[in-house]
């Protein structure tokens, strides 16, 4: 069975992608509207829903609540006292009856409890890479679906 869900620990992504965003604070809005907008060609690449959590117990007044642009990807702030990590648990223990869920995240220990309870999880490096690699195809299967539609019309001088 194939990954139903891709969770996203969204500051651990980030602290570990210095080139998003660069000169942007990494828990800043500009550093997540960045990332969502990566894991959101991820999403169209690939077909596999995505979820990107943030800490947001100590998040400032004018961060948003959670929301998800149609079609797009989901985007959850974690309430006070709470953490991404815990979200991400939560789900990957109520999303097992529906097939596996990937944890994307650099803290090891949170990898290990998503790994026990029945999904999968990789390093914020491995994710970047499956990432640049699922993007970039789209991109070349563009780029070739875009050769051949120009080769369909003749220029009218």
């Amino acid at each position: 069975m194939g990954i139903v869900r891709v969770l996203v620990d969204g500051y651990s992504l980030l602290h570990h992608w210095p080139e998003l965003a660069p000169g942007q604070a990494r828990h800043s809005f500009h550093a997540r509207d960045a990332l969502v907008a990566v894991l959101t060609q991820y999403q169209d690449s690939s077909g596999t829903p995505v979820t990107v959590i943030f800490d947001g117990g100590g998040a400032p007044p004018d961060t948003p609540k959670n929301e998800t642009a149609k079609g797009g990807v989901e985007v959850l702030f974690s309430k006070k006292g709470q953490t991404a990590d815990q979200i991400i648990e939560r789900v990957a223990h109520l999303m097992k009856p529906y097939g596996e869920m990937l944890a994307v995240t650099n803290d090891y220990s949170e990898r290990e409890t998503v790994i026990s309870l029945g999904g999968s999880a990789c390093s914020c490096e491995n994710f970047m890479e499956m990432l640049d690699d699922t993007v970039g195809d789209m991109q070349v299967g563009v780029a070739e679906h875009n050769k051949r539609e120009r080769k369909g019309y003749k220029r009218v001088d």
